[in-house]
């Protein structure tokens, strides 16, 4: 199945291949530190890879030293503009102007990976700080290099984590480590950053990229359907009292036990046979 989204757009490429779109940030020379027309692009391709049939897991991941080295805060090239929506003016007449767009787009990249209900995969290969250490910590999965660094480390020049990332580390770390982790601007390497539970997995440097589309195709693999219900379901729930949790994960299976996805699992497991999900999805459609 063929996607429209496969191509070149401001500060990064996308392909789509197996049911794993794979966004690389391609800055190498900022460390991948995105401009705000790269956030905006990003922030319309993520919105579409939920709608788009193609598309069943997301992996996050870049060229260079780093995976994302917070926002662009330099001047901006002559043809960098956004790809896919109109420019913004420049400038901040006001501080309610700055609150505006904080809340409109710094933030709305890191809510957006939040909101896909498909399996997104953060390939960390280098530095991801500030934005980028939210954008990785949005995602389900964070897969890290040996050799990545994670940070806020906004404080150090006086800014705030306004991107969404102090809420983040509060769901990771809880308050008190929340507050350690951003006021003393603390670099952690992926090591540490695994005991400290905000990154899945480590492997050396040169099985990144293997390893994170290997998981992206097992993930890819399973059914679908109860696997996006539940992802939402296990977000709920963290915020949700036991009976709150539990109608909602109920509505939610008496739709995925009726799919065609849950009869296959069914008959394979009784005939000892591996299932294969999915099929629903490479069915032609009306267009509707």
């Amino acid at each position: 199945m063929s996607s429209p989204l496969v191509g070149e757009y401001q500060g990064f490429d996308v392909t789509v291949d197996g049911g794993i779109a794979e966004i690389i940030l391609r800055r190498p020379d900022r460390l991948n530190a995105l401009s705000i027309p790269a956030r905006r692009d990003l922030v319309e391709v993520l919105s579409a890879c939920q709608l788009d049939a193609a598309v069943r897991v997301v992996v996050l991941t870049a060229t260079g030293r780093g995976f994302c080295a917070g926002m662009w805060l330099g001047p901006r090239d002559e043809d960098e503009r956004p790809t896919l929506v109109p420019d913004l003016p420049g400038g901040h007449r006001a501080p309610v102007d700055l609150a505006a767009q904080l809340r409109t787009h710094s933030q709305e990249l890191a809510r957006t990976i939040r909101r896909l209900d498909k399996v997104t995969i953060a390939a960390v290969n280098g530095f991801a700080v500030q934005i980028g250490l939210s954008m990785a910590l949005a995602c389900d999965y964070v897969v890290a290099a040996r050799s990545a660094t994670l940070g806020s480390a906004t404080l150090r020049m006086g800014y705030q984590p306004d991107e969404g990332g102090h809420w983040l580390l509060v769901e990771h770390l809880g308050v008190k480590g929340a507050l350690d982790f951003l006021l003393r601007k603390r670099m952690v390497g992926a090591a540490e950053a695994q005991a400290l539970g905000l990154v899945t997995e480590v492997v050396d440097d040169d099985d990144l990229p293997q390893r994170s589309r290997e998981l992206a195709a097992e993930l890819a693999a399973g059914p679908q359907v109860a696997m996006r219900l539940l992802k939402r379901a296990v977000y709920n729930a963290a915020h949700q009292t036991l009976d709150q949790a539990g109608d909602d994960i109920a509505v939610r299976t008496a739709v995925s036990d009726f799919h065609t996805d849950a009869v296959e699992g069914s008959r394979a497991w009784l005939r000892k046979q591996t299932p294969t999900f999915n099929r629903w999805l490479e069915e032609p459609t009306d267009g509707s």
